[in-house]
């Protein structure tokens, strides 16, 4: 368990998304509230289709919901434009996913300094930074190899190195160890909750998982749209 603070650094209210169907409007939050403390981390779990994901870019305001608001670090998603969003997701959030998402031509290592860089740090001082990074998750020997030569656990891996680069207050993993082997998933997911926890980054990871969810802080379940401690 972690050392949590009382700072809010994710929160939601009333948060609800409807779909318009073919038939009929399908509901897939409803009415949520969610709040992510500093260094917390919580796992949301549910079936396949139940609105993990959607929740998740709502929260990360690359979605907009129907009704309700997300504030991220006290500010809300719905009162900024959208370079300001993409601005502040890279200020204070960090991203992983179910596929690594890396840039297959650039090397783990301008992979990782990235994200610096679109904030505009010098080149030698973002690539220092994202050697750090890629040395704490076990990487410092494949810096200059490109997504390609890396196995699924290097890539895995090398994304969590680029979503902690930047040192986010909160961290938005979905699935992150969905398509790895059962011992590769514990590897990756060991990896990332010591760095999460010794950076004292918050995280919500959807897992399908149960075991490793039930090593986070606090497990929620997301069922017919609504939200709720497992």
């Amino acid at each position: 368990m972690s050392d949590v603070n009382n700072e809010m650094v994710l929160s939601c209210r009333g948060l609800g998304k409807v779909y318009a169907g073919e038939a009929e409007e399908v509901t897939v939050l409803r009415d949520v509230s969610f709040d992510l403390a500093a260094g917390e981390s919580v796992a949301i779990v549910g079936a396949s289709g139940s609105g993990k994901s959607t929740f998740l870019h709502l929260l990360g305001g690359l979605d907009q919901p129907t009704s309700g608001d997300v504030l991220i670090a006290g500010r809300s998603w719905q009162t900024m434009s959208e370079k300001e969003r993409g601005l502040w997701r890279n200020r204070h959030m960090g991203f992983v996913y179910q596929h690594h998402h890396l840039l297959p031509e650039f090397t783990a290592l301008e992979n990782v300094a990235m994200p610096l860089l679109v904030r505009g740090l010098p080149k030698a001082e973002a690539e220092a930074e994202a050697a750090e990074w890629l040395g704490r998750v076990g990487l410092s020997h494949r810096l200059r190899h490109t997504p390609a030569a890396l196995s699924g656990g290097e890539r895995q891996r090398t994304s969590v190195a680029r979503a902690l680069v930047t040192r986010p207050a909160c961290v938005l993993a979905d699935e992150p160890t969905g398509n790895l082997d059962r011992q590769t998933a514990a590897q990756v997911f060991d990896v990332f909750r010591q760095l999460s926890v010794q950076s004292g980054v918050a995280f919500v990871l959807v897992s399908h998982d149960p075991d490793l969810a039930a090593q986070l802080d606090r497990t929620m379940r997301l069922q017919d749209g609504d939200l709720s401690a497992a």
